[in-house]
This record gives structure tokens, sequence and C-alpha cells, in this order.
């Protein structure tokens, strides 16, 4: 079994959860709930409650009653539009296509210099290059997320966006090398792959799927790969450097998530 503390922090876990199953929970998360599902993956019941007040003053849960009277958590409207752009990135079956270029281009004035850095952060988040200062770069079909991410942080009055193509001079292979690290997006497929393709061997060997030890497995392989999309924002295969660990990353996933999630939801009560 993979070692939680080492790999897994107790606020990300339950964002995961979230994202897996609770938010198609009927009403909100009961706390108890939320002890039972993360005690299945090494979280003792002080961080879960520790973890989800932090993630309430964040605004991304909202504290609910359940119809039963109890106390219980719901994802907040932002913390749900965070899911749904993410599912967009977390569950592709396809590898991307080259469809051109979103462009942020911002500019924030000296007395606001604070917000500067918060959108270089987030657009760093988004999984967008640098190509100059002031100047960010991400596959086309992010705008729509970065347009969301931007207007929820009121940041969008600082920032234009543009669609286009890279025309030259350098090949865009050689550009898109220089906009990203490609070397540190490696490594991190790799250490994915560390964890848990032996998973993924070992379910493949197995006749039965028992719902505890699926739910465990696929929540713990999601909590490591969901933050692979944003690293790696899914540049065209063709950019990228001969035998890229992302397409034997995304295909052990895609394994686990095929076998285990269904199984998985029987624990979690769906």
């Amino acid at each position: 079994m993979i070692n939680v503390s080492d790999q897994h922090a107790p606020r990300s876990l339950i964002v995961t959860l979230y994202g897996a199953y609770g938010r198609f929970m009927p009403g909100p998360v009961p706390v108890a709930e939320l002890i039972r599902l993360l005690a299945a993956v090494g979280v003792d019941a002080p961080s879960v409650r520790s973890s989800v007040s932090r993630l309430k003053r964040r605004g991304l849960l909202v504290p609910a009653r359940t119809e039963q009277g109890a106390a219980g958590y719901e994802l907040s409207p932002d913390a749900r539009q965070l899911l749904d752009d993410g599912d967009r990135r977390i569950y592709a079956t396809a590898p991307p296509e080259d469809e051109g270029w979103v462009l942020a281009v911002f500019s924030v004035p000296e007395s606001e210099r604070q917000k500067r850095h918060v959108l270089r952060s987030r657009l760093a988040g988004l999984g967008f290059g640098t190509a100059a200062p002031g100047v960010w770069i991400a596959p086309a079909r992010l705008h729509e997320e970065t347009r969301h991410t931007l207007q929820r942080l009121r940041l969008d009055p600082y920032v234009d966006l543009f669609r286009g193509e890279h025309l030259g001079f350098a090949p865009t292979a050689e550009a898109v090398a220089r906009w990203w690290d490609l070397a540190a997006i490696a490594k991190e497929h790799e250490a994915f792959l560390d964890r848990h393709a032996r998973v993924l061997r070992d379910w493949e060997r197995r006749a039965e799927t028992p719902p505890e030890e699926a739910y465990r497995d696929y929540l713990l392989a999601l909590d490591s790969w969901r933050h692979l999309p944003y690293a790696d924002p899914g540049l065209p295969a063709g950019l990228l450097p001969a035998d890229w660990p992302g397409v034997r990353s995304a295909a052990v996933f895609r394994g686990l998530h095929e076998r285990l999630r269904d199984a998985g939801a029987a624990f979690a009560g769906l």
C-alpha cells in the first residue's frame, strides 16, 4: 500500500474525493462519512477536520445539513466549476491535436504588483508556458478554463486573451522546449509511473475487484494524476521528445480508472 503521509496531503485527498465521488452524492457529504472515506486512505479524523476547515475558508466547501440533520459539507459553485473544468483534462481519452495556441498577455500597475505574482502563479498552475515577459502561452483548448479562472479571481481586467498559431522563426518544437520545462514535466510522469504502474499490473492479475481496495487504489491514483494534466497541458505529440512518458502515464491512469472507479463507488456509497 502507498504511504499516504509521504505522497498525499489530506486536503488534496478531500478535493479528490469530492471530484471522484462526493459531488455525485445526494446532498451534502456528512462529516462522519468524510472521516470514514478518508480513513480508508490513511487520513485520521483530526486531519480531516482541519483540512475541511481550510477548504471552507478558501470558499471551496460550504457547511450544510443532510436531510437527517447531520452536519456535512457540499461544494461551492466555484468548486463545482473547478471540478467541471478539470474533468476535461483529467479524463481526456484521446491524445490532443495541434489546434493552435491561446496567448495571455497581461499588464499590472506597479501599485498592484501582488496581483502580478498571483497572475503568474495561476497561469503556471493552468499549464501555461512563458513565451516572453508578460506573454504566456498554452494549447488553445484551455482558453475557456483560463477565462473561468481569471474571472473567478477577478484578474480578468489585467489580461487580454488571444488565439493564434506559431509562424516562426524557430521550429515550433524548439520553441515549445523553451516555453516549458519538458524535462521537469517528464520527471513528474515518471514519478506517477513509479507509484502506480505496478498497482495496475497487480489489478490486471486479479479476477475480483473488492470495493474498498478499489476505492483506496483509485483515490490515491487520481490524487496523484489530477495534478499532472496541469503541469503538462497536453502538448501535441509531434512537438514532444520521442518516447514521451506522458503517453504511458495516461494509459496507466485510464487503466486504473476503467478497472477501479465504479467498483470504488460502491464503497463510497454510490
